[in-house]
Protein backbone atom coordinates (compact mmCIF):
# COMPACT_ATOMS: atom_id res chain seq x y z
CA UNK A 1 0.00 0.00 0.00
CA UNK A 2 1.55 3.37 -1.30
CA UNK A 3 0.31 6.14 1.44
CA UNK A 4 2.43 9.12 -0.31
CA UNK A 5 3.53 10.43 3.42
CA UNK A 6 7.03 12.15 3.41
CA UNK A 7 9.67 12.06 6.32
CA UNK A 8 9.73 14.74 8.30
CA UNK A 9 6.65 16.19 9.05
CA UNK A 10 6.33 16.49 13.50
CA UNK A 11 4.00 16.72 16.06
CA UNK A 12 3.85 18.20 19.62
CA UNK A 13 1.68 17.89 22.51
CA UNK A 14 1.38 18.24 26.31
CA UNK A 15 -0.46 17.12 29.18
CA UNK A 16 -0.40 17.30 32.78
CA UNK A 17 0.52 14.07 34.85
CA UNK A 18 -2.69 13.36 36.62
CA UNK A 19 -3.33 10.34 39.49
CA UNK A 20 -4.17 8.16 36.92
CA UNK A 21 -0.93 8.26 35.13
CA UNK A 22 1.49 7.21 38.26
CA UNK A 23 3.07 4.19 38.19
CA UNK A 24 1.19 3.50 41.53
CA UNK A 25 -2.41 3.88 39.69
CA UNK A 26 -1.64 1.78 36.54
CA UNK A 27 0.55 -0.79 38.56
CA UNK A 28 3.83 -1.31 36.75
CA UNK A 29 5.20 0.80 40.38
CA UNK A 30 4.70 1.71 43.54
CA UNK A 31 5.39 5.14 43.92
CA UNK A 32 3.41 8.51 42.74
CA UNK A 33 5.40 9.50 39.56
CA UNK A 34 4.35 9.24 35.73
CA UNK A 35 4.47 5.82 35.08
CA UNK A 36 6.33 4.51 31.80
CA UNK A 37 3.25 2.82 30.00
CA UNK A 38 1.71 5.89 30.52
CA UNK A 39 4.58 7.94 29.05
CA UNK A 40 4.57 5.39 26.03
CA UNK A 41 0.63 5.67 25.23
CA UNK A 42 1.17 9.72 25.30
CA UNK A 43 4.14 9.30 22.92
CA UNK A 44 2.37 6.42 21.20
CA UNK A 45 -1.03 8.65 20.14
CA UNK A 46 1.01 11.54 19.17
CA UNK A 47 3.09 9.53 16.79
CA UNK A 48 -0.52 8.07 15.48
CA UNK A 49 -1.85 11.63 15.36
CA UNK A 50 1.09 12.87 12.75
CA UNK A 51 -0.24 11.04 10.10
CA UNK A 52 -3.35 10.63 10.78
CA UNK A 53 -4.69 12.96 8.53
CA UNK A 54 -3.08 12.08 5.77
CA UNK A 55 -4.05 8.79 5.43
CA UNK A 56 -5.99 6.95 2.54
CA UNK A 57 -9.54 7.06 2.92
CA UNK A 58 -10.80 4.21 5.54
CA UNK A 59 -7.03 3.36 6.77
CA UNK A 60 -5.48 4.22 10.05
CA UNK A 61 -2.57 3.02 11.59
CA UNK A 62 -1.34 0.31 14.28
CA UNK A 63 1.59 0.20 16.62
CA UNK A 64 4.05 -2.76 15.87
CA UNK A 65 7.15 -2.00 17.87
CA UNK A 66 8.30 1.16 20.49
CA UNK A 67 11.69 1.24 22.36
CA UNK A 68 11.70 4.01 24.97
CA UNK A 69 14.57 5.27 27.60
CA UNK A 70 12.08 6.95 30.65
CA UNK A 71 15.49 9.14 31.76
CA UNK A 72 13.89 10.82 34.72
CA UNK A 73 10.99 10.88 37.22
CA UNK A 74 8.38 13.19 37.12
CA UNK A 75 5.97 14.10 39.74
CA UNK A 76 1.79 14.13 39.46
CA UNK A 77 0.88 17.82 38.34
CA UNK A 78 4.09 18.14 36.46
CA UNK A 79 3.41 19.70 32.46
CA UNK A 80 4.69 17.06 29.86
CA UNK A 81 5.70 18.18 26.22
CA UNK A 82 5.54 14.71 23.91
CA UNK A 83 6.76 15.05 20.70
CA UNK A 84 7.00 12.63 17.26
CA UNK A 85 9.13 12.82 13.85
CA UNK A 86 8.22 10.57 11.16
CA UNK A 87 12.01 10.25 10.40
CA UNK A 88 11.54 7.40 7.20
CA UNK A 89 8.45 6.04 5.17
CA UNK A 90 8.96 2.36 3.66
CA UNK A 91 5.99 1.49 2.16
CA UNK A 92 3.25 0.86 4.81
CA UNK A 93 6.07 0.71 7.48
CA UNK A 94 6.46 4.35 9.33
CA UNK A 95 9.44 4.94 11.71
CA UNK A 96 9.18 7.49 13.92
CA UNK A 97 11.81 9.42 17.00
CA UNK A 98 9.96 10.10 20.24
CA UNK A 99 10.86 12.70 22.98
CA UNK A 100 9.41 13.85 26.15
CA UNK A 101 10.59 16.98 27.81
CA UNK A 102 9.55 18.47 31.60
CA UNK A 103 10.54 21.90 31.63
CA UNK A 104 12.63 21.65 28.52
CA UNK A 105 14.83 19.09 29.87
CA UNK A 106 14.85 15.62 28.19
CA UNK A 107 12.72 12.98 30.38
CA UNK A 108 12.20 10.39 28.33
CA UNK A 109 13.57 9.31 23.67
CA UNK A 110 12.89 6.02 21.57
CA UNK A 111 12.02 5.20 18.40
CA UNK A 112 8.54 3.93 17.37
CA UNK A 113 7.25 1.81 14.29
CA UNK A 114 3.39 2.29 13.26
CA UNK A 115 1.79 0.76 9.88
CA UNK A 116 -0.43 2.07 7.52
CA UNK A 117 -3.62 -0.71 7.56
CA UNK A 118 -7.14 -1.07 6.18
CA UNK A 119 -9.03 -0.68 9.30
CA UNK A 120 -11.88 -3.26 8.12
CA UNK A 121 -9.17 -5.78 6.91
CA UNK A 122 -7.39 -5.24 10.14
CA UNK A 123 -10.47 -5.71 12.24
CA UNK A 124 -11.45 -8.96 10.00
CA UNK A 125 -8.01 -9.97 11.48
CA UNK A 126 -8.76 -10.02 15.48
CA UNK A 127 -10.27 -13.01 16.71
CA UNK A 128 -13.38 -13.48 17.97
CA UNK A 129 -13.66 -14.82 21.62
Amino acid sequence: METGIKAGITLSDRFEVSADMSAKSVGSGDIEVLATPALIARLENVAMRVVADLLPGGSTTVGGYIELSHLKPTPIGAEILVEAKLEKVFGRRLHFSLSAYENGELIGNGSHIRYVVDRREFMGQVSKV
